[in-house]
């Protein structure tokens, strides 16, 4: 009698695997392939997500880095560090505004990494020529601009989140340097409410607002279920890059940064970063910014 019910058993185990994998598809070997960190970094073709991209890579030499952008191919800056780092960097399409283009990031990572233990969403839009402008005057505040900014620098992130939440339970409990995940989300100090003094700038302040109050219910979330996972905003300063090109001309002398310097200082926040600072939002610097 129990030969038979443990030859039953051994005939069993296979189906089991089978069953445990449908289930739970993340729940392979391809979760513990990399030996470093796996991080992903949402808006990566240039600026300040590209330079996260290349600073992610050299600091942590076992670390993987998963790059996304609405056309991978469109970024000479990834292609050439990933003729540098070969294997290490995977570059993926993305676009904010098409949710399935997120979901198919998502199944591409658990495929091949199996878990995430950090995900930067760089992502902003603040002008596009001949489409939209940082208003200076409520009576230059459109719909149609109000509404890009907000599915760019709100819903697109919170949708990034939510898709790449399970494999950031995952990276939180495989104990590569923390005992959590971390998300970090770019905001800006224009989305305070409590720090604007100057109006103006109207859809881009109000996304960026939106971003923060949707990362903190987000936060609260998280610690609720006791999900290995903080999240944080961030505040660049202002960096020369296309986004803030335009409107360079009345930045105070010493306090336009270099891409290498922001996300420096931004990394050293995330990697110092604690359970308590989860729901947080940080200048550059590490000061807490007031909401």
């Amino acid at each position: 009698m129990m030969l038979h019910r443990l030859s039953q058993l051994t005939m069993a185990i296979p189906y089991l695997r089978t069953a445990i994998k449908a289930s739970y598809p993340s729940f392979t070997s391809s979760a513990f392939r990399s030996e470093g960190t796996v991080s992903m970094v949402q808006g990566a073709s240039r600026g300040i997500g590209l330079q996260f991209v290349k600073q992610l890579l050299d600091k942590d030499k076992k670390g993987h880095v998963v790059a996304t952008c609405r056309d991978p191919n469109g970024s000479k800056g990834l292609l050439d560090l990933q003729n540098k780092f070969g294997e290490r960097l995977s570059i993926l399409p993305l676009d904010l505004t098409i949710e399935s283009t997120i979901q198919e990031s998502a199944s591409s990572i658990r495929e091949k990494y199996g878990f995430l233990n950090l995900l930067i969403n760089a992502s902003g839009i603040l002008s596009i020529p001949d489409i939209m402008q940082p208003e200076t005057t409520l009576s230059k505040v459109q719909k149609s601009s109000m509404m890009l900014a907000y599915e760019v620098n709100a819903v697109g992130p919170i949708l990034v989140t939510k898709h790449m939440w399970p494999l950031l339970k995952l990276g939180g409990a495989c104990g590569l340097g923390k005992e959590f995940a971390i998300v970090a989300n770019l905001s800006a100090r224009v989305g305070s409410i409590g720090d604007n003094h100057l109006g103006g700038w109207h859809s881009y302040r109000s996304s960026k607002t939106a971003l923060n109050q949707l990362t903190k219910t987000v936060s609260v979330e998280f610690a609720r279920k006791k999900d290995p996972i903080i999240c944080i905003l961030l505040h660049p300063g202002t960096v020369d890059t296309d986004l803030s090109k335009p409107f360079q001309r009345n930045v105070a002398e010493g306090k336009l940064f270099t891409k290498e310097f922001s996300v420096k200082k931004l990394l050293d926040i995330i990697e110092g970063a604690k359970k308590c600072d989860n729901g947080k939002f940080f200048a550059w610097d590490g000061q807490e910014i007031p909401w």
